[in-house]
């Protein structure tokens, strides 16, 4: 991984390469179970290695949960009374309620009109209903659309199939020195919606291909885990199965949703609120967009519920763009390949990634030396003191005011407000030079021991 986070200079840039993805997966009807996510995956796999794909049959229990049954569908549309193809599900798969049960019926307009969903403030747009958990049938389309419609007998065709199969989802492992993990979760379970659903996948997508070849030239400090599933259901099943292991070894988390748009940055912080994924969060995104706007908890839509559940309780945030909910064209047809592009795309691989980088360079160092270090004999310090010299070497010294093992190196980068990734050669060369030596956890100041022996005098009194 490059010292900025960042793809190192002269590489191409993957937005590119993200946004041809999407336009690849877009056309797909994605469904919490079913071929469309299984295809979706087929195709991600071409791209990454290592993707190792699992499917947990309908009617396991998972938690308070239970896997539905499996959603297949091959084609829909409505036959207006004059015989004319006013619906079709090959020109928008959104035109369909999600895992709608299977109907060929003609019926009057009144009737039709129980089973139709449009928008009436957004009149040209096509909702994103779904139905999993009671069966029903629906048919979505414009408020415009709707309103056009004459009296008369409609022909319905829902060619659908809802049976037992099995709920599917992929996860890639990358290994780093240690076990503990950074775990990334992004959902690939919707119809043709771009920010909302194909933006998460392709940017994990690419984040996983750069990370493997980051590890081909220099282990990472931390295994990453990647998980590809369907939103809320997808993550209930995952957690059933992989509680105890993630419980015990992930340090940090994220949820990745809605990272296509370029309007603006945002994060969206875990229940606890100040964990690793947080600080790296907000430190990434402060020296990207200082102007990046900030949710709490009570703010939450996606998996991040699930993974901070109570008795869950991972240290799991979301950093996005334009979060759910947001932005108008979320959950409707409008929310296409125009309101995603590569410059958003690639803007939120590169503060993803420097996250990352926040988590690998952090840890708790103290120095060894009494009093300030002679870095002039170590060729770290100008050996002329000029009027420049304290601008060149000011966040150096700040950084290695603070090494008293009592902060982590991105609680200083934080206080003297600079990029944690800048501070990698200072704090490689202070190892090479042994100055700094690692602790385990945050030492006590000797303020703090006074205060512990004046409470022990105390007691003792």
């Amino acid at each position: 991984m490059s010292p900025n986070g960042c793809p190192p200079s002269g590489s191409t840039p993957p937005g590119h390469a993200m946004y041809a993805l999407a336009k690849r997966l877009f056309p797909i009807c994605r469904s919490i179970t079913g071929n469309g996510f299984r295809r979706s995956l087929e195709i991600i796999a071409e791209y990454i290695p290592g993707l190792k794909v699992f499917e947990v049959p309908s009617g396991t229990q998972v938690f308070d949960w239970t896997v539905p049954k499996e959603w297949n569908i091959r084609d829909a549309y409505v036959i207006d009374p004059s015989g004319k193809k006013i619906i079709d599900f090959k020109n928008s798969n959104l035109h369909v309620m999600g895992y709608s049960t299977p109907v060929d019926q003609k019926m009057s307009l009144d009737a039709l009109q129980g089973h139709l969903y449009s928008l009436p403030e957004q009149p040209d747009a096509i909702p994103y209903i779904t139905s999993y958990y009671k069966e029903r049938w629906g048919i979505c389309l414009s408020e415009n659309q709707r309103r056009s419609l004459s009296s008369g007998e409609y022909h319905v065709v829902i060619d659908s199939e809802l049976k037992p199969g099995s709920l599917t989802y992929g996860e890639v492992v990358i290994p780093g020195s240690s076990e503990k993990e950074i775990f990334i979760s992004t959902y690939l379970c919707h119809p043709s919606m771009a920010n909302d659903e194909l933006s998460g996948p392709v940017v994990v997508t690419e984040l996983i291909k750069y990370l493997f070849a980051s590890s081909d030239k220099e282990k990472l400090r931390y295994t990453y885990r990647f998980v590809l599933i369907p939103e809320t259901i997808g993550s209930i099943t995952y957690l059933s199965r992989n509680l105890k292991q993630l419980q015990k070894n992930v340090i940090a988390g994220f949820n990745i949703s809605c990272v296509g748009d370029n309007r603006c940055y945002s994060y969206l912080s875990s229940r606890a609120e100040n964990t690793l994924a947080d600080r790296a969060a907000l430190h990434a995104l402060k020296f990207t967009d200082p102007n990046f706007k900030r949710y709490s908890f009570l703010d939450r839509g996606s998996d991040e519920r699930q993974y901070c559940a109570p008795g869950i309780d991972l240290p799991v945030c979301c950093i996005t763009r334009s979060k759910i909910n947001e932005y108008p064209e979320y959950h409707t047809s409008l929310d296409d390949l125009n309101l995603i592009s590569s410059e958003g795309l690639q803007g939120s691989f590169d503060v993803i990634l420097k996250a990352f980088r926040c988590i690998e360079l952090n840890e708790y160092l103290k120095i060894k030396v009494l009093g300030e270090p002679q870095l002039g004999k170590r060729g770290m310090y100008p050996t002329i003191s000029t009027k420049d010299t304290r601008e060149q070497v000011e966040d150096m010294m700040n950084f290695i005011a603070y090494l008293d093992g009592r902060l982590s190196t991105l609680e200083i980068a934080d206080k003297i407000n600079t990029p944690l990734w800048s501070l990698e050669e200072t704090i490689a060369k202070l190892k090479k030079h042994d100055l700094v030596e690692s602790v385990a956890s945050p030492l006590p100041s000797n303020i703090d021991n006074v205060v512990e022996l004046n409470n022990t005098i105390k007691n003792i009194v």
